[in-house]
């Protein structure tokens, strides 16, 4: 069973923003929707919930290669990240991340070192979007660090940060490690006993799973004293008190499961179809750029530059194509991105960047198409442009 876009003429590239889900999770979804029962509940249709709940639960850990004591059900990656930087945060450590950070991070770290702003190191990142570890370990060596926290792949430019030697030099300097890895899980390979981080942040919506629905991996052993954002019933360890949302999670269980079994496939031919899309591009329009560090990204992301052909009207003229600007750190933002700035770019650069991102039902179709639309859609906007002026 494949996805279908309810959209048969429209060429869906906007992964990084959310996933088709995938079949699997709809039917898991809705498998747990057509049946009644509270997962905290002791009667059978309680205990039918939870075991829902216990399979996504071991369905996600397999994934990440954890124990499925370490996940912690949440409503997505955002919840995650205000718990797991929430609890890490301690009334005398600092907190180190990147400039380079989603929103998710970046915000909820300003909020909580808002009494001691001196609390918070923002590390540069280079022209490639890496974090410069020169810059963190003199942040290290200053010690009294309680936390770091570095997203596992960027959102807008799909490079990838090598997390074992921020994670060696984290923990010989007595700090914790968190990452966002809410691009990462589910696309490439991850493997928790190999990669030593203490948190770790996802959402189900990016690989194929529900949207409203992620988790929190918290090492078993990791002294951590949670600090919930919502209290009541105690579900989940303590972590999140609310009744649990058993079609989401079994959705996202579906939808891990699904990822981890076609990743081998799924690699290989979405980062065929990412460099035919990047190349037919750069080779048919011309003076323009790819962002960030191209043998380091996921598998199906590209971020381009189309030098004078300001993202949002070159996304005006090609309707047929679902992608992102790469200017906008969120959703009508009227701020270039900060991602680009930090690497070095111009607002003039970040305003004209176009983010694709590819995934599992992605097809050559789907490719050929937007290549036509975007060809056409920056050669129109810049002549337009040029007319103008």
């Amino acid at each position: 069973m494949t996805f279908q876009s309810p959209d048969a003429d429209l060429a869906y590239l906007d992964y990084n923003a959310t996933a088709p889900a995938r079949p699997e999770a709809l039917q898991a979804a809705l498998a747990a929707m057509s049946t009644v029962g509270n997962a905290s509940s002791t009667h059978r249709s309680g205990r039918g919930a939870a075991d829902r709940v216990d399979l996504a639960r071991r369905q996600v850990a397999d994934l990440l290669n954890c124990s499925h004591g370490e996940i912690i059900f949440t409503s997505g990656a955002t919840e995650a990240n205000n718990l797991a930087l929430r609890a890490a945060f301690t009334a005398g450590g600092r907190l180190v991340t990147s400039a380079a950070e989603h929103p998710a991070v970046l915000e909820v770290a300003k909020a909580i070192t808002t009494e001691r702003p001196e609390a918070l190191v923002v590390l540069p990142v280079d022209a490639d979007g890496l974090v410069d570890l020169n810059a963190l370990h003199a942040a290290l060596a200053t010690g009294n660090v309680g936390i770091v926290s570095l997203m596992a792949a960027n959102n807008e430019t799909g490079v990838l940060m090598d997390l074992v030697p921020i994670v060696k030099a984290a923990h010989e300097a007595g700090a914790l490690v968190h990452t966002d890895a809410t691009q990462l899980v589910g696309r490439l390979p991850i493997d928790l006993e190999e990669t030593d981080v203490d948190l770790l942040s996802l959402s189900a919506h990016k690989f194929g799973g529900p949207q409203g629905v992620g988790a929190l991996f918290v090492r078993r052993g990791a002294a951590l004293p949670y600090r919930p954002l919502l209290f009541g019933g105690g579900q989940e360890r303590g972590w999140r008190a609310g009744t649990l949302n058993v079609a989401g999670i079994a959705g996202a269980g579906a939808a891990a499961a699904a990822a981890r079994l076609g990743m081998a496939t799924e690699v290989p031919r979405i980062t065929q179809l990412r460099d035919s899309l990047e190349k037919a591009l750069v080779e048919q329009i011309g003076d323009c750029r790819v962002n960030g560090a191209v043998d380091q990204r996921l598998p199906g992301v590209t971020s381009i530059t189309f030098r004078r052909a300001p993202a949002d009207a070159v996304l005006a003229s090609m309707p047929d194509v679902a992608a992102s600007e790469g200017s906008a750190c969120s959703s009508g933002a009227p701020t270039p991105s900060h991602v680009l700035l930090a690497m070095g770019r111009s607002r003039e650069e970040a305003d004209c960047t176009v983010r694709f991102s590819l995934g599992y039902a992605t097809t050559a179709k789907d490719v050929d198409q937007a290549v036509a639309s975007t060809v056409r859609a920056v050669h129109h906007v810049r002549g337009t442009l040029a007319s103008a002026s």
